[in-house]
């Protein structure tokens, strides 16, 4: 695995926090594995991630949105069984994914071992490209400047 030492850059860059922050969390998380999830795009501004969660409860399973990140944790209630083999995961997990600042979080469903969290792209209107119109003049407005004599 690579690792970079982002410390050069912390002495000399100012305001990149968000984005040193965002490349350190995203190689946290090509470590873990647990739950699987699937990022799809069901239209042009908007999203939704499915997390696969078998042997999870809706009641198992909390969906926090805070700021510029999204939060799915899960924990299972403490049961002794007796398994003489255990190939579905029951382990607690916490999945943080980075949003962009103007996603936001639409709503979360829970169905057949699937959680699906929907997510929409709003950029508010003064964001947004916008036309500007040229005005036209009868008369040209051409304005000389003074002409400076040597």
């Amino acid at each position: 695995m690579t690792t970079f030492d982002f410390a050069p850059l912390w002495r000399s860059s100012i305001g990149f926090d968000r984005l040193f922050n965002l490349v350190d969390a995203a190689q946290r998380a090509n470590e873990e594995t647990f739950p699987m999830y699937n990022i799809e795009r069901v239209g042009d501004d908007r999203y939704q991630i499915s997390l696969a969660l078998a042997g999870f409860s809706p009641d198992n399973i909390s969906v926090t949105a805070e700021q510029n990140v999204l939060t799915v944790e899960g924990r299972k209630d403490e049961q002794h069984r007796d398994f003489v083999y255990q190939g579905i995961s029951g382990r607690a997990f916490k999945r943080q994914f980075n949003l962009e600042e103007h996603v936001q979080v639409t709503g979360a469903h829970f169905d057949n071992g699937l959680l699906q969290i929907g997510l929409i792209r709003e950029v508010p209107e003064v964001m947004k490209p916008r036309k500007i119109e040229i005005g036209r003049s009868d008369q040209q407005r051409v304005e000389k400047l003074p002409s400076q004599a040597a």
